[in-house]
């Protein structure tokens, strides 16, 4: 911004609009956005806590939520999934609708219908009210995740100020889905389920005029009309595609019910990519990702991503079911990977403009595969010091990486298609997670599976359900009992961990092709900072 004025009425594109204040115009200066940006900070940063929180928190109360609710299987595993699934289904939508009606007013919406529904999902009598609950929350999170990275985007237009910012945003992410499963287990040892969401409530009624009044508008370009045929297919598009990841991963892969919406999904993005390359100003601008730096920082994301999560579900299993720690036990063991991650994300924006994208990015990659590979060296035994330093590398490789890719994929975007933009991150971040519990579950599996057949003296009925998972051989011993059972309990440990390690190194080799890729990232930040007028 050169600071001259122009005859027109018209704002340029991708400008904060600002809410006139005669009272402190004079005394203020630059205005709000530029006096109080790290204050919009703080404000972005406890939105995006409250939807990372909402992710994790529920996984602790899902044993009180079935007594109480007496939910069917079909209707407990909608109660979970319903929540990612649909936030991942409309990221999209609403970040490009942020773009055209401003992206305050779609942040200040998402906070009253998080409220809502939190309020809804508390007081919930029947499973059918929670599922409708937890799919409100997940439209809410959807408004609110892009929304928050756009207005970063607006409010910090100066690349190393973003790139703090981006750390600070990215650290509580962190700290957010870890402390989910920790805030919620504190609250049902003194509550009911329903105080899981109840906790919304209040921050959400601070926050709601809090960010009326600090935060800034802004918008994209307005011209032509919004395209509500193509974010509706892209909404569907995506939740055929999530659905049919996250089903890939259950007991019939194969099974029509999971093949269907998927092919269908694949199809709808399929015909919104056409349409948008086919319209003058299209929801989307998919020549985004001819662009190194964009289309190399999503595709790490996702790698990123589909190692970190199948990893943290695997590893979980790991430390409560061979080495038969307690729940709070585990969360103290992973807690290590959180604190580093948060070190990382507050640290990167000075190993960015060291070291530049290209190195950041890609040596994340190999420090988190070689942590991987350490963990092969685990077996039946507890190994606390070594699980430490592994995943101390985990939170400084993947939050390092993580880090990387999303200042780049930011800066390499037009500001007028920065919650496009942020949309398609969020959107690689929750893909990137489904697939890993799908890919790296699948490998687990098949490699566990054949390993517990062989246990002697084990009808091979017991051998079959066994193989289903590690949980269920230890609760098929405990029914056979005698040396039957104690001999499938060996077996299914060592077969636990022999899938284990098989999946450690698939993961490994995963993160090492996010090496390579992102080699094609910008060496400097400066390569990537294009002027707009």
């Amino acid at each position: 911004m050169s600071g001259t004025t122009t005859a027109g009425p018209r704002r340029p594109v991708g400008v904060p609009r600002q809410r006139p204040r005669p009272r402190r115009a004079d005394r203020r200066g630059p205005g709000p956005a530029a006096a109080n940006r790290w204050t919009v900070l703080v404000v972005l940063c406890v939105s995006l806590l409250l939807v990372a929180v909402d992710a994790t928190v529920l996984h602790v109360a899902v044993p009180a939520v079935t007594e109480d609710l007496r939910p069917s299987a079909i209707q407990l595993l909608w109660i979970v999934d319903v929540y990612p699934l649909v936030c991942a289904s409309l990221l999209i939508l609403f970040g490009t609708l942020g773009d055209r009606v401003g992206r305050r007013r779609v942040l200040l919406l998402g906070y009253g219908l998080f409220g809502l529904a939190s309020a809804a999902a508390a007081l919930a009598t029947g499973p059918e009210v929670l599922i409708a609950a937890r799919a409100l929350l997940g439209a809410g999170g959807a408004m609110i995740m892009p929304a928050t990275l756009s207005i970063l985007r607006q409010v910090f237009p100066d690349r190393r100020e973003r790139a703090l910012a981006i750390g600070v945003w990215s650290a509580v992410a962190a700290v957010g889905a870890a402390v989910g499963p920790l805030l919620g287990g504190f609250l049902l040892e003194h509550f009911w389920w329903g105080s899981v969401f109840l906790i919304n409530i209040p921050l959400m009624a601070v926050t709601l005029p809090v960010g009326r009044w600090l935060l800034p508008e802004s918008t994209g370009d307005r011209d032509g009309p919004w395209d509500v045929l193509g974010a509706l297919m892209a909404a569907f598009g995506l939740f055929g595609v999530v659905y049919g990841v996250k089903q890939t991963g259950g007991a019939e892969p194969l099974a029509l019910g999971t093949l269907v919406p998927g092919a269908v999904g694949a199809a709808l993005l399929v015909l919104f990519a056409r349409r948008q390359r086919r319209r003058e100003r299209p929801l989307v601008d998919l020549t985004m990702f001819a662009r190194p730096a964009f289309g190399t920082s999503v595709g790490c994301i996702v790698l990123a991503m589909l190692a970190l999560v199948g990893l943290e579900l695997i590893a979980a299993q790991y430390l409560q079911l061979v080495l038969g720690l307690s729940p709070l036990e585990t969360g103290l063991r992973l807690l290590p990977l959180t604190l580093a991650a948060m070190a990382a994300g507050l640290a990167g924006s000075r190993m960015l403009h060291r070291f530049g994208p290209r190195a950041m990015v890609a040596s994340g990659f190999a420090l988190t595969a070689v942590a991987v590979l350490s963990l092969t060296a685990m077996g039946r035994e507890d190994r606390p010091a070594l699980l430490l330093l592994c995943f101390v590398l985990l939170g400084l490789g993947l939050e390092t990486t993580l880090f990387g890719a999303y200042e780049s994929m930011l800066s390499d975007a037009p500001a007028e298609s920065a919650g496009g933009a942020a949309a398609i991150g969020e959107t690689s971040y929750q893909l990137g997670a489904g697939i890993g519990i799908a890919l790296l579950g699948s490998v687990m599996n098949a490699a566990y599976a054949p390993a517990v057949a062989g246990a002697p003296g084990v009808p091979s009925a017991a051998s079959a359900a066994a193989g289903h998972s590690l949980g269920e051989a230890f609760a098929v011993a405990d029914r056979l009992g005698g040396p039957a059972g104690a001999a499938l309990r060996t077996a299914a440990r060592g077969a636990f961990v022999h899938g284990l390690h098989v999946t450690l190194v698939v993961s490994a080799a995963l993160l090492l092709l996010g090496a390579l890729a992102a080699l094609r990232l910008p060496r400097t930040t400066e390569c990537a900072e294009q002027p707009r007028d």
